[in-house]
C-alpha cells in the first residue's frame, strides 16, 4: 500500500487551499495511531511493548513509555471531543492506570527514583489525567486514584536531570496539588526558578547549562510552564503572563523554520518526535498569546504533519518508526526506545481547541517562505535562517548551538556540530560517515586523514544576513589548540563562508557542503575549484572555492548514513598540506537549491579580495560585502 498508510477524509481546498487538511484529518490520524497500538498492549493494558530496538532503560520502561505517550494523545482526543469518542478508548486507558499502579499485577510501572526515565512518562500521565479529568480521573475507583497519587508522589523531593526534566516535576506535582494530594510547593517553585537561569531572551531557552538550542525550546521549555499555568487555573503569581509573552516572541519567527513542503529544518536531537515540532504553534493558540494568524497556525501544523503522512509516517502497521521517514537508528539517541516517537503526541495539542475555534475555521495562509525570500537572524541561539521562495527550502546556518554542558568534556554531534542544516537535507549521522565528518564542516586534516572536530562553538556575532563564530580545532594526539574563526554571509540560496584558520605547516584543510540523499545515487560533477552533487528530483548541493583553496575538489559518497535516503553525497573543496596548507584565509561559496546551478560561472562571477584584516566579496551585480 503506497503512502499515506491510512484512510483520510476528503481534502477541503476551499478552507485549506495549501494542505487540504481539516480537523477531521487530525482526528483520523490520531485514531489510527491509537488503534494501531492495541495489538502491542500487555494483557492489563498498562504497557505497550512495540517492536524495535530497546532503549537503555529496558523493556518495562519502554512499555510504560508506550502507555504514557499514547495516553497523552488519547487525552487530547478525548478532551477535544468532550468525551464523545469510542468508549473503548477511555476504558483502555482507565484499565491501564488501574493495572500499572497495582504492584501485584505483573505489569506494574517502575517506581519513580532520582533521574529515572519514568519521570518523563509520569509527567505525561499527569498532563493526560488533568485534561481528561471528567472522563477518566473522576470515574476511577477511589483505591485506584490513591495508587496513582502514591506513584506520582515519588516525584516529591526527588532529583531530576538539570535541564527540561525539572519541568516534569513541576507539572506532576501541580497535578497532585490540583486533586488535593500531598505535594511540595518548593519543588514546583525551584523548577520554575531554575529555567530562568537558562532564558537567553527573544523567546529562547537553553535546555540546561551551556548552549543547547533545538526544538526542545518549543516542545518542552515553553510547553510545560504553560501547561503548569493551565493546571493552576490562574497566573501563578504572574509567571503565566511572563511565559505567554516569551512564547509570543518565539512564535513570531517560528514559521520560518518550515519549508514550503511542510518539512521542518532537521537540526537537534530527538527528531524522531516529528509531529511534536508543531507543538508551540498550537500552544500559542491554546494559551491565547500567539502572534500568528489562525490560518497560518493551521497551515504550519497541517503542512508539517501531512509532510510525514505523505511519506509513509505512520507506517503500514500504523506505527511511528524510530527515524525521520522510515526507521533510521543513527539519528536517534540511546534513550530512544520503540515508543519514544510517540512524543509526537504533543503535536496534537490543537485538538483541545474547540471545533469552532478560528484555527479550525479560518482559511489557511501561506508560510513566510511561500511568500518571499526570508532572512532571519536569531542572536540568542546564534543562527541565521534563510528561505528561498522559488524552491521552498529553508536553511539554518549554525554559529551558536553545540549541546555541550560546562560540567562534562565537550563532544560533537552531527545534529549540532554542522554549519548548515535545512528543511531538505539531513546531516550524515551514520557512524562511518560521522568519523569522516565531511558535510557542513571545515576541518584540519592530520597526515592520516583524521579530521578535527567542531565541539564547543563560541558565537561572535549574529545580525542581518551575517553571523560569526569560532571553534578550537585539535589534531589527533595533540593538546595544541588551533582556532578557526568563520563568518557566514547570506545571499539568496548562497552562503559565503570566510574562514580565518590558524594551524601548523603541513596540515591540510577541507570544507564540505550540504549532504544530499535519496533512494537513487546522486549524480556528481566537479571541476577546477568546485564540486556539486544532485539528486534525481533536482536537489543540488554545491561548493565553490573563491580564495585560499587548491583546485582540488571532490564528492564524498556514503551509504546508509543519512536519514533521507540510502545514498548520499557531499561536495567538498580542499587545500593540500604544504600548498600552502596551514594558516590562512579561506573563502567558499555554498549553495543548496532545486534550481539549475553552474558552479564554474559562479566561480568566475563572484570575486573576493583578501587583505590582512578584511575580505571584500563582489557579486555579479557589482555590489560588495566586506567581512
Amino acid at each position: 500500500m503506497p503512502a499515506p498508510h491510512l484512510a483520510l477524509p476528503p481534502t477541503d481546498r476551499v478552507l485549506s487551499p495549501l494542505t487540504g487538511w481539516t480537523r477531521a484529518h487530525w482526528e483520523a490520524l490520531a485514531d489510527r495511531q491509537l488503534e494501531a497500538l492495541v495489538p502491542y498492549a500487555t494483557p492489563g493494558l498498562a504497557q505497550y511493548r512495540l517492536p524495535g530496538r530497546t532503549s537503555w532503560s529496558g523493556v518495562v520502561s519502554d512499555g510504560l513509555e508506550g502507555f504514557a505517550r499514547s495516553f497523552l494523545l488519547a487525552s487530547f482526543r478525548i478532551a477535544g471531543a468532550r468525551g464523545e469518542v469510542d468508549p473503548r478508548l477511555i476504558e483502555r486507558y482507565a484499565r491501564g492506570l488501574t493495572t500499572g499502579t497495582n504492584r501485584d499485577s505483573g505489569e506494574a510501572w517502575p517506581e519513580l527514583t532520582d533521574c529515572s526515565q519514568q519521570m518523563a512518562e509520569a509527567a505525561l500521565i499527569a498532563v493526560g489525567l488533568h485534561e481528561t479529568r471528567p472522563w477518566i480521573w473522576d470515574r476511577l475507583d477511589g483505591e485506584v486514584r490513591e495508587r496513582v497519587v502514591d506513584w506520582l508522589w515519588g516525584f516529591v523531593g526527588r532529583r531530576t536531570w538539570d535541564n527540561h526534566w525539572r519541568l516534569y516535576q513541576v507539572v506532576a506535582e501541580q497535578f497532585l496539588a490540583s486533586v488535593g494530594a500531598p505535594y511540595r510547593q518548593d519543588d514546583i517553585d525551584a523548577g520554575l526558578d531554575r529555567i530562568e537561569d537558562w532564558y537567553v531572551g527573544n523567546g529562547w531557552y537553553s535546555d540546561g547549562e551551556g548552549r543547547a538550542f533545538d526544538y526542545y525550546n518549543g516542545w518542552a521549555m515553553h510547553l510545560y510552564p504553560l501547561l503548569w499555568s493551565r493546571m493552576t487555573g490562574g497566573e501563578g503569581g504572574g509567571r503565566g503572563r511572563v511565559y505567554r509573552d516569551r512564547l509570543a516572541q518565539f512564535l513570531a519567527v517560528y514559521p520560518q523554520f518550515f519549508g514550503a513542503d511542510g518539512a521542518p529544518v532537521l537540526q537537534g536531537r530527538s527528531l524522531t518526535y516529528r509531529f511534536a515540532t508543531t507543538t508551540p504553534v498550537w500552544l500559542g493558540a491554546l494559551a491565547g498569546c500567539t502572534p500568528l494568524a489562525p490560518g497560518l497556525t493551521r497551515r504550519l501544523a497541517s503542512g508539517a504533519v501531512s509532510h510525514f503522512v505523505e511519506r509513509g509516517v505512520p507506517d503500514e502497521r500504523g506505527l511511528l518508526p524510530l527515524g525521520w521517514y522510515g526507521t533510521f537508528l543513527p539519528m536517534t539517541q540511546p534513550y530512544s526506545g520503540p515508543a519514544s516517537p510517540y512524543w509526537a503526541s504533543k503535536g496534537f495539542l490543537g485538538l483541545l481547541l474547540p471545533a469552532d475555534h478560528a484555527v479550525w475555521t479560518e482559511r489557511e495562509l501561506p508560510l513566510p517562505v511561500e511568500e518571499s525570500d526570508q532572512y532571519t537572524a536569531l542572536p540568542a541561539p546564534g543562527w541565521l535562517l534563510h528561505g528561498t521562495k522559488h524552491d521552498g527550502i529553508v536553511r539554518l546556518v549554525n554559529h551558536g548551538s553545540d549541546h555541550n554542558s560546562p560540567d562534562r568534556p565537550p563532544e560533537d554531534d552531527p545534529h549540532y556540530a554542522k554549519f548548515g542544516y535545512s528543511s531538505a537535507t539531513a546531516p550524515e549521522s551514520g557512524a562511518h560517515a560521522w568519523e569522516r565528518t565531511m558535510d557542513g564542516h571545515i576541518a584540519l586534516l592530520a597526515p592520516d586523514g583524521t579530521a578535527s572536530r567542531r565541539r564547543l562553538i563560541l558565537p561572535l556575532h549574529c545580525s542581518g544576513r551575517t553571523a560569526a563564530s569560532r571553534y578550537i580545532a585539535q589534531l589527533p594526539g595533540s593538546d595544541t589548540e588551533f582556532p578557526i574563526e568563520t563568518t557566514s554571509v547570506l545571499r539568496g540560496p548562497w552562503e559565503i563562508r570566510v574562514h580565518r584558520v590558524r594551524a601548523p605547516a603541513g596540515v591540510a584543510v577541507r570544507e564540505g557542503g550540504y549532504a544530499v540523499a535519496a533512494e537513487a545515487r546522486p549524480t556528481a560533477e566537479r571541476g577546477s575549484g568546485w564540486a556539486q552533487a544532485r539528486t534525481a528530483d533536482g536537489l543540488t548541493s554545491v561548493v565553490v572555492a573563491l580564495h585560499g583553496w587548491d583546485e582540488d575538489a571532490g564528492i564524498a559518497r556514503e551509504v546508509e548514513a543519512n536519514a533521507l535516503g540510502p545514498h548520499s553525497a557531499t561536495p567538498y573543496v580542499r587545500c593540500a598540506a604544504g600548498r600552502p596548507g596551514g594558516s590562512g584565509v579561506y573563502v567558499t561559496l555554498l549553495a543548496l537549491t532545486r534550481d539549475a546551478v553552474h558552479p564554474q560561472a559562479l566561480r568566475e562571477s563572484v570575486s573576493c579580495a583578501v587583505e590582512e584584516h578584511e575580505v571584500r566579496i563582489t557579486f555579479p551585480e557589482g555590489d560588495t560585502v566586506s567581512v
